[in-house]
């Protein structure tokens, strides 16, 4: 039987929607963008027949000259394929329609369906989505035009202005489904008759493809970072929610069907088409409330006539993120990870929409939440650095950047110089041009074709990782058949060494082309062991085990080890702001401290649950900590991302720069003899304005105290409520997951919920808190044909040749490689594991939905 590979099943889906593609302009949204360059799916459109693969929201003018052909018409076709409501889609839609001339068909494809439309409280739409965005597009479409007195397809471009039509400019002339529903009072009617007569009918149709995720490899997915479903929020803000993007503490209480979040609903909806569209029929486990109400709605999906079909019987095993948040805030030994952490992300395409969209994307910001984009930009040309001028991969980057001046129409007055002698401005200013242009992701379609390199570095630890790395680019050199002088030592990597490498493959155009998927990942294997990365990782690593060692003795030796990281973080803040810069090296900031104090209380309340009366530390304890914050927060105001400090950072830092002002006043100065002049006897009667002026500043600094203070308690707040996981978490509490039972220490020790979890349900252990969500004839058996002996056997995962572990919130390199380990322990060869997440989580995007932004505190 084949074996299940989800890149495999992404293209022969897009493949099946052949008919569609071919002879048509094909735009993506940003979340179809990023999981189709994880697909590697660009080369497939091409092949079937795309004229062009073009951007929904970055869509221009521009767009309509890129299919130009003398022995071909344009194109009457477009295909939108979209990752998110059809009413968020709209207005990119409709200006794209607006902007093409001859467009008689538009196809839209969206990966929610029609029911999660229905279902979701933001969407306009009901249960018949799709033919109802139908109707309503086709409207606004014929309102636009009579809008602008432009017969259809006949917009007038402005190529002074980049390029942009006229009409759908800004983001207020396009209609929204929520401002208007019918489609027809968005506007005021002026109708002209020979626009009636001239408006070329429009034929829409919407379908559903379902099949957007992005595969870090054949069995290794997470769900694109712009994308709805990894968008909408997990927990409403209440007592046991800790993050919009994290489900809440499973406290066995299930939500009404009333309080379901949206992102539960539709991480139902994707798993049940992903199901589908591989051929397997489920046997569902759960683990965790917002997993078991995830079970129930996939249960309720699937009927009798999906149990008639030939299927592949596989396990889907489902987890909260919250019963384990310490394997993703920690810095494991992975190579995944560090690269994730180290390489640059592609800013996000959408962000510039939410603060300035209509009512529309202002509502929508209440159910949704920014996630960090998974497109790594691999800055290739920093490693191809100014020693390689005269190489001929520089004159490939002058031709790029000499290409994309010419067709940058705007401001072309400016572009004259950079197309006569675009040499120089790159050698002028590398930082910036080189870095747009010659950058790349290490998840491409080179990377799959032959060999999945990334399936096999995600089962490694770094230093094994990175030798296999350099391993392929010792392979790849002798096949280019190119010699490298360098010296090259066995069983151990060296920047130089990769670096070397990295621009001997890159000499030529041909050479960089051609094995452009292992030198992108070399480079972010080059960046990830950076001297700075590697010793910021390894700094985090150390504090988190001694933090581990010191939670195994006293909760007094545990708090001292996190007042000490703070005061070591305030200090490097003042240094800082006092312009020293040496003294930071090899010092953790100020927000990595937190993210370790984050590490110690989780500690914490799973060794001294009972240690204090709201928390797991004394008061004194805590009180000393407390101080240790407030005080690291004055000297160092200029910290991020911090939600608890919204409208307290301007009074920090002008309290900082003040600070700063008065030690400059009172340094020594020389005496000098004007100094006692008489006239200076005078100024005594001022004294009492000074003192009144002293008054009012030491007023303010108490008040900006007590307020910070107020703060720093909220945050304290949370983070018992962080410690009290365990005690909270019903399927942590009895200790199934822990160092008990039938494995000892050994087999515990440091490894995440994952690999515990994984070990018992393949030993076919019992635990506690999994629960086996029967299929409708399962129920049948139970409460009908049960009662005549013909009841149904409750299955074990482990009799399951295909398991898909989902979960849900996200997960990490780490526990990709621990649930192959734990697998690979288990003796069963035969069984295919799958791992998805909401998304991939690094420790920095942990501390942004605990602390920051994407936060309830």
């Amino acid at each position: 039987m084949a074996s299940v590979d989800v890149i495999k099943s992404c293209i022969d889906s897009i493949r099946q929607i052949s008919e569609h593609i071919e002879g048509a302009i094909v735009y993506l949204d940003a979340g179809s963008t990023e999981s189709f360059q994880f697909i590697g799916a660009y080369p497939v459109l091409l092949d079937l027949g795309a004229r062009a693969i073009c951007s929904l929201e970055n869509m221009c003018a521009l767009d309509l000259v890129v299919d130009w052909n003398s022995r071909s018409d344009p194109a009457g076709k477009l295909v939108v394929i979209t990752s998110r409501l059809l009413s968020d889609a709209h207005r990119y839609i409709l200006r794209c329609l607006s902007t093409h001339q001859v467009v008689h068909h538009c196809i839209i494809f969206t990966s929610i369906s029609e029911i999660a439309h229905s279902a979701f409280p933001d969407s306009p739409l009901g249960p018949d989505a799709y033919h109802e965005y139908e109707s309503l597009l086709v409207q606004d479409y014929e309102e636009l035009i009579k809008k602008s007195g432009t017969k259809s397809g006949q917009a007038k471009l402005n190529f002074e202005d980049g390029g942009r039509p006229q009409f759908p400019s800004t983001k207020e002339d396009v209609p929204h489904l929520e401002a208007s529903s019918s489609g027809r009072d968005f506007y005021e009617h002026n109708p002209l008759d020979y626009i009636e007569d001239a408006v070329l009918k429009l034929a829409v149709s919407v379908h559903h493809f379902p099949m957007i995720f992005c595969p870090i490899s054949p069995r290794v997915f997470v769900l694109p970072s712009e994308g709805l479903v990894a968008e909408a929020y997990l927990s409403a803000e209440h007592e046991d929610s800790i993050s919009p993007g994290l489900p809440p503490l499973s406290t066995g209480v299930l939500s009404d069907a009333d309080d379901v979040p949206p992102g539960a609903t539709l991480t139902a909806h994707f798993l049940y088409q992903l199901a589908a569209k591989m051929d397997l029929k489920m046997e569902i486990f759960s683990l965790g409330d917002i997993s078991k109400t995830v079970g129930k709605f996939l249960t309720d999906m699937s009927s009798l006539y999906d149990v008639g079909r030939r299927k592949r019987s596989a396990g889907l095993l489902l987890i909260d993120r919250t019963l384990d948040l310490l394997t993703p805030c920690c810095h494991g030994d992975s190579l995944i990870d560090r690269m994730f952490s180290s390489v640059p992300r592609r800013n996000r395409t959408t962000s510039h929409a939410q603060g300035k969209g209509s009512g529309n994307q202002l509502k929508l910001g209440s159910s949704n939440m920014q996630r960090a984009p998974l497109d790594v930009q691999i800055p290739l040309a920093k490693i191809l650095n100014e020693e390689d001028r005269q190489l001929d991969n520089f004159r490939l980057l002058e031709c790029v950047e000499a290409f994309l001046s010419g067709w940058n129409s705007g401001n072309c007055d400016s572009q004259i110089t950079g197309l006569i002698n675009p040499s120089q401005k790159i050698h002028d200013k590398p930082s910036n041009s080189d870095i747009e242009i010659l950058t790349g992701s290490f998840v491409s379609s080179e990377n799959f074709r032959g060999m999945p390199l990334l399936e096999a570095i995600l089962d490694r630890r770094t230093k094994d990782g990175a030798l296999l790395v350099k391993k392929w680019l010792q392979e790849t050199l002798r096949r280019e058949n190119v010699t490298v002088n360098v010296k090259s030592r066995p069983g151990l990597v060296t920047k130089l060494e990769l670096q070397a490498m990295i621009k001997a493959l890159s000499r030529s155009q041909s050479s960089l082309l051609r094995n452009k998927g292992i030198i992108q990942l070399a480079a972010a294997t080059l960046l990830a062991l950076e001297e700075s990365n590697f010793a910021k990782w390894d700094a985090f690593s150390s504090a988190e085990k001694i933090l581990s060692v010191s939670s195994g003795e006293t909760s007094q030796s545990l708090a001292a080890q996190i007042g000490d990281l703070i005061n070591k973080s305030a200090l490097l803040g003042s240094h800082a702001n006092k312009g020293n810069r040496e003294i930071s090296k090899g010092v953790l900031s100020f927000l990595d401290a937190l993210l370790l104090m984050i590490v110690g209380y989780i500690l914490a309340g799973e060794n001294f649950p009972t240690s204090g009366s709201d928390g797991p530390f004394s008061w004194q304890e805590e009180h000393l900590l407390k101080e240790a914050v407030v005080d690291a927060l004055l000297e160092n105001p200029s910290v991020a991302n911090l939600k608890f400090l919204d409208g307290l950072r301007e009074e920090l830092e002008t309290n900082v720069s003040k600070l700063k002002s008065e030690e400059a006043a009172e340094e020594p100065s020389k005496l000098e003899i004007d100094d006692f002049d008489d006239d200076q006897w005078g100024k005594w009667g001022d004294e009492d304005g000074d003192d009144d002026n002293k008054i009012e500043q030491v007023y303010g600094d108490m008040q900006l105290k007590l307020e910070l203070r107020d703060r720093v308690d909220n945050l304290f707040k949370f983070l018992h409520k962080l410690s009290n996981m365990k005690r909270k978490n019903i399927p942590l509490r009895v200790g199934s997951l822990t160092v008990e039972g039938h494995f000892g220490e050994d087999t515990y020790m440091g490894k995440g919920l994952l690999y515990k979890l994984l070990t018992r349900v393949l030993g076919k252990y019992d635990v506690p808190g999994l629960e086996y969500h029967s299929s409708t004839v399962g129920r049948l058996f139970k409460s009908g044909f049960g009662r005549f002996g013909l009841g149904q056997a409750k299955p074990s995962l482990a009799d399951q040749n295909v398991i898909l572990v989902f979960v849900i919130g996200g997960i990490n390199g780490v526990e990709v490689r621990e649930a192959h380990e734990a697998l690979a322990e288990s003796g069963r060869p035969d069984i295919e594991l799958l791992v998805g997440g909401t998304t991939l989580l690094t420790p920095d995007d942990m501390l942004n939905l605990l602390l920051g932004d994407s936060s309830y505190i």
